[in-house]
C-alpha cells in the first residue's frame, strides 16, 4: 500500500511469439527476460502485489522463481485474437481488489524500478486516473508517408516540411510500452489504458524505452544491460 492506494501489477507473458520464439524467457544479461520486469516491480516498493499472468507452464514456473504471483491463463485468452484487455480483466477478476492496475510489458526489460517509482509520483502529482510511458521519437512522422504502388515520391512531403532541419520541427513522442497505469474502476469502465480524460504522459529516455519485438531488439538490448548497466 502506497499512501492509502494499492498497486496490482500484471504482466502480460504468451508462450507463443512469432518473430522472436519464447522471447519472454529468452536469456537476457544472465537473467530470463521476464526477470528484469518482475523485479523492477518488487524493487520499486510500491506494488502491493505482481503477477504475471501466461498460458505457458514454462513462464509460470520462471516467473514464481523470481517472486512474481502466477495466474494461468486459459487457452482461449492466449490466441492471436484475444485482447490485453482481456486477459487482464481475467486477472484483475481472479485476484484480490486493488485501487490501481499497473500494466508492465516483459518485452520492455530496459525499464527499471526507478521508472515505475517515478510514474506513480506523477500519477499521484497529477491526481491522474491513468499514466502511460512515452519517450521521444527518433525520427519525425513529418518525413514520413505512405507509398504508392509505382513508389512515386511525388508530394511525399508536405511544403511546410521541405528543406527543414530536423531541430526545427516539432517534437513527436511514442508510446513506448513499458508502462501503463490506471484506475481499477476506470480500466474496467472504459476497457482501455487510454481513458477519455484525466490521463497523462510518463516521459522516458529512448535507451530504457527498448521494446523487444525482434532479434534485432533483443542484441539492442542486451548490449545495454552489459555495458550502460542499465
Amino acid at each position: 500500500m502506497h499512501k492509502s492506494k494499492t498497486f496490482l501489477a500484471i504482466i502480460p507473458a504468451r508462450g507463443g511469439s512469432k518473430r522472436l520464439p519464447r522471447k519472454n524467457i529468452l536469456d537476457l544479461a544472465g537473467k530470463p527476460l521476464i526477470a528484469w520486469t518482475i523485479e523492477a516491480a518488487i524493487k520499486s516498493n510500491l506494488i502491493d502485489k505482481v503477477i504475471v499472468t501466461s498460458d505457458d507452464d514454462e513462464i509460470l514456473s520462471i516467473s514464481k522463481k523470481y517472486g512474481s504471483e502466477i495466474i494461468k491463463r486459459p487457452e482461449y485468452l492466449a490466441s492471436d485474437i484475444a485482447t490485453s484487455f482481456d486477459a487482464i480483466k481475467h486477472t484483475i477478476e481472479n485476484t484480490e481488489k486493488y485501487d490501481y492496475i499497473v500494466l508492465l510489458q516483459p518485452t520492455s526489460p530496459l525499464r527499471t524500478e526507478k521508472h515505475i517509482i517515478e510514474a506513480i509520483a506523477l500519477l499521484e502529482e497529477k491526481n491522474a486516473n491513468a499514466v502511460v510511458s512515452v519517450c521521444k521519437m527518433d525520427h519525425s512522422p513529418l518525413w514520413s508517408n505512405t507509398l504508392p504502388e509505382n513508389l512515386s515520391m511525388t508530394s511525399f512531403l508536405r511544403d511546410e516540411v521541405l528543406n527543414k532541419r530536423s531541430q526545427d520541427l516539432e517534437e513527436y513522442y511514442r508510446l513506448n510500452g513499458a508502462i501503463y497505469i490506471c484506475k481499477t474502476e476506470k480500466l474496467l469502465e472504459e476497457k482501455s489504458f487510454f481513458l477519455k480524460d484525466n490521463i497523462f504522459a510518463f516521459m522516458m529516455e529512448r535507451k530504457s524505452s527498448i521494446d523487444i519485438d525482434e532479434e534485432i531488439d533483443f542484441k539492442v538490448a542486451e548490449i545495454l544491460k552489459k555495458e550502460c548497466k542499465i
